[in-house]
């Protein structure tokens, strides 16, 4: 695993060695970026944005977002074991300065209070096994974490079928081998 492009482009990310967690691979983060950049749906731009990475695992998403001049990254993660890893990752690029890390579980009823910013993309990459990323929805909708225009993506398998909340509006959905990828806003 890699960084793509961008001031860190080439760059390896250190990876776990469980297999627990599921890290976003080289081919979907590229098509991810690819979608934002050339998108005519989305109108927000990585370069001095605000991003929250929830279920950051080794925080592939967030760090090639630094590396392509995003401005600030939230890291949400609290499995000890990537954890670890994702810390490692950062001080590796050197972007401590424009990284935040919080330890908690993201179900947690205050888990979003710390939070001061909107953002203008929020990703999500929970373990294809969790069914209540509608409570997290609904807290981003509830708590207006996304500001005007900005995006959510949902890193899904391919075979789900969650319903959203109506506030959250698909833009778009691509499918990559097992994986699929949910570009919305909160309409």
């Amino acid at each position: 695993m890699r960084i793509i492009s961008g001031k860190h482009k080439g760059k390896k990310i250190f990876q776990p060695t469980d297999k627990a967690t599921r890290p976003l691979k080289d081919l979907t983060k590229e098509s991810i970026f690819n979608i934002i950049q050339h998108s005519n749906l989305i109108r927000i731009k990585i370069e001095n944005s605000n991003i929250l990475d929830l279920f950051s695992g080794v925080g592939s998403f967030g760090l090639e977002c630094i590396s392509r001049g995003a401005s600030n990254i939230v890291f949400y993660e609290n499995y000890q074991n990537v954890l670890k890893i994702l810390k490692k990752n950062i001080v590796h690029l050197g972007c401590d300065n424009k990284t935040k890390v919080i330890d908690l579980d993201i179900f947690n009823k205050n888990a979003f209070h710390s939070l001061n910013n909107q953002f203008e993309i929020i990703f999500l990459d929970p373990p294809y096994k969790e069914k209540k990323l509608n409570i997290l929805l609904k807290d981003i909708i509830y708590l207006k974490l996304l500001k005007k225009n900005g995006i959510i993506i949902i890193h899904r398998n391919k075979k789900d079928n969650e319903f959203y909340p109506k506030e959250f509006k698909i833009l778009k959905t691509k499918i990559y081998g097992i994986s699929k990828i949910i570009f919305g806003l909160i309409a």
